[in-house]
């Protein structure tokens, strides 16, 4: 995965893809849970997030409480010890990591903790949840850190075809 030319192609979409996203919601007729879901299947089958782990790479997922405690039990440390070494809270009041990329992501992109992950990490990048009107910001954000988002969104463009 070549992660230049990934960046330069979401920026090249960025306003496009912003464009898109506002025409979309307010489309009540569209059932963009079915479009996203099947594009996403699609996409998933040929992506191996291995080669990529981009999102490991620059974002961090929030942890919720029940996240902390998972993977502070993984690690075998005390909750508190797990915030402290790793976390802080940002400024809408939600633990994340201190820094990128994920203290947990090995030089093989591979989780040091995936059977302990966050939810956030489990259900990334989203394009196959219920609702996905709901998150529709959270999706054209993605489109800028994940390539398989991106070329989600391309796909699902194309079958919709807004003007």
């Amino acid at each position: 995965m070549d992660l230049n030319l990934f960046n330069k192609k979401a920026l090249e979409l960025k306003k496009e893809n912003e464009t898109f996203f506002k025409k979309i919601k307010f489309k009540k007729n569209i059932k963009l849970d079915d479009v996203f879901h099947k594009t996403h299947n699609e996409v998933f089958e040929k992506t191996d997030c291995l080669k990529c782990a981009n999102c490991c790479k620059t974002t961090s997922p929030i942890f919720y409480q029940l996240d902390i405690e998972r993977a502070a039990k993984a690690l075998k440390i005390k909750p508190g010890d797990f915030i402290k070494t790793y976390l802080m809270m940002d400024e809408e009041g939600d633990f994340v990591f201190t820094k990128a990329p994920c203290p947990f992501l090995d030089n093989e992109n591979y989780c040091l903790i995936y059977k302990d992950r966050p939810t956030a990490c489990r259900e990334y990048p989203h394009t196959n949840r219920k609702n996905i009107r709901q998150i529709l910001n959270l999706t054209y954000n993605n489109t800028l850190v994940c390539p398989a988002v991106l070329t989600i969104v391309e796909k699902v463009k194309k079958q919709i075809n807004i003007k």
